[in-house]
C-alpha cells in the first residue's frame, strides 16, 4: 500500500472535518475561513441561485456552550437589518447534530489592507467614518461587538464595508440564553488553547475593563476598540496632528467615563476634522485657531490678499 503524500493528508484532513449538508438546501463548495470556534464554508444555494457563506461548529462542544453562542450569533445578524452588517438566510443543524447558519458571502478585502492602499488621511478618516455606521446601528438596538478589529471588518469590491463576526457579542438588557454568561455572550467551554471562563476578545483592541473579565462591558467597550482601529489605520497621522491625536487618545481612555458617551459622538469629533471645525476632544490655542482659519480658508484669503496688492499697486502708479 503505497504511503499518503503530504497532499493526500491534507485532502483526507478537509474531508474528513467538511460538514455534511445533507438536509439542508445547500450545495457544499469549499472552505474559505476558520475561525475561533467554526469554520465557515462556500456553499451554492441551488433554489436561489446564489452562492452563500456557512459557519459551523467545529470544536467539541459538550457542555452545549459554543452551540449556544453559534445560534446567538445567527439571531443577533438576524436582528440588525444594516446594509454595513452580513444578513443571514437561513440557521439549522446537520445531521451530525452540529448548528449552522448560512450567510451572505462576502467578498472583499479587510480593513487595514484597503485603507494602505488610500493616499491621503482624509480617505482614511471617510473609511473609519463607514465603520463606525453599523457600530452605532447595532447599539442603538442593544448590541455591543466586543471584538472590533481590522480583521472583522471587509471592504467589498464597490467600496461598501461591512462589519463581521459578531460571535461574542453582548446584548444588552436581555436574559442570556441557556449555557451563556448575563449579557447574551456564551463562554467557551475548555478545549484547546481555550480555558472555561476566558476572556473574550483581542488584545490591542479590547479595552481594560473587558480585558479584565468585568461583567457588564458596555458599548463604550466598542468605542475603545474603535478607537484603537482608528489609530491603527492613521498611523503615523496620529502624533502629527494634535486633534487628530486627541480624539484617538479620548476614544481610548482607561476609564470607560472618560471616553465618547457613544460612537456617534467619536464620528461626529473625526466629521468635525475632516471638515476643518474645532473638535470637542482638544482645547486649542489662539496661533493654532488662527493656522486652522487660514487653512480652511486659503482660497479667499489669497483672493483678498491679490486683490489688496493690485489696489495698492494702483495707488502706487496712478498716486504720483
Amino acid at each position: 500500500m503505497r504511503p499518503l503524500a503530504g497532499e493526500d493528508v491534507v485532502r483526507l484532513a478537509r474531508a474528513l472535518r467538511a460538514p455534511d449538508l445533507s438536509g439542508t438546501r445547500f450545495v457544499l463548495l469549499r472552505e474559505i475561513g476558520r475561525g475561533g470556534m467554526g469554520s465557515v464554508w462556500e456553499a451554492e444555494d441551488p433554489e436561489l441561485a446564489r452562492i452563500v457563506a456557512v459557519k459551523v461548529l467545529d470544536l467539541p462542544d459538550d457542555s452545549g456552550d459554543l452551540a449556544a453562542r453559534l445560534r446567538l450569533e445567527a439571531c443577533v445578524l438576524a436582528r440588525l437589518e444594516h446594509p454595513g452588517i452580513v444578513p443571514v438566510h437561513d440557521v439549522g443543524t446537520l445531521p451530525d447534530g452540529r448548528p449552522f447558519y448560512a450567510m451572505k458571502l462576502v467578498r472583499g478585502e479587510r480593513l487595514d489592507v484597503a485603507a494602505a492602499r488610500l493616499a491621503t488621511l482624509p480617505e482614511k478618516l471617510r473609511l473609519f467614518l463607514r465603520v463606525c455606521e453599523p457600530v452605532a446601528f447595532a447599539h442603538a438596538r442593544g448590541v455591543v461587538h466586543r471584538d472590533l478589529k481590522p480583521d472583522n471588518v471587509m471592504v467589498g469590491p464597490f467600496g461598501e464595508v461591512l462589519v463581521l463576526d459578531w460571535g461574542i457579542a453582548r446584548v444588552v438588557g436581555e436574559a442570556a440564553p441557556e449555557g451563556t454568561p448575563e449579557g447574551g455572550a456564551a463562554r467557551p467551554a475548555a478545549g484547546p488553547g481555550t480555558a472555561a471562563g476566558s476572556v473574550l476578545g483581542t488584545p490591542g483592541f479590547m479595552a481594560p475593563e473587558q480585558a479584565r473579565g468585568e461583567g457588564g462591558v458596555d458599548h463604550r467597550a466598542d468605542v475603545f476598540a474603535l478607537g484603537a482601529l482608528l489609530a491603527a489605520l492613521v498611523g503615523e497621522a496620529v502624533p502629527a496632528s494634535r486633534r487628530l491625536a486627541a480624539i484617538v487618545a479620548r476614544a481610548t481612555a482607561a476609564r470607560p467615563g472618560e471616553r465618547y458617551s457613544d460612537v456617534s459622538s467619536l464620528a461626529a469629533d473625526v466629521t468635525l476634522l475632516l471638515d476643518g471645525e474645532p473638535v470637542t476632544a482638544y482645547r486649542e490655542r489662539f496661533w493654532e485657531r488662527a493656522a486652522r482659519f487660514v487653512t480652511r480658508h486659503r482660497v479667499a484669503l489669497l483672493l483678498v490678499a491679490a486683490y489688496l496688492a493690485a489696489r495698492a499697486a494702483i495707488l502706487l502708479v496712478y498716486g504720483r
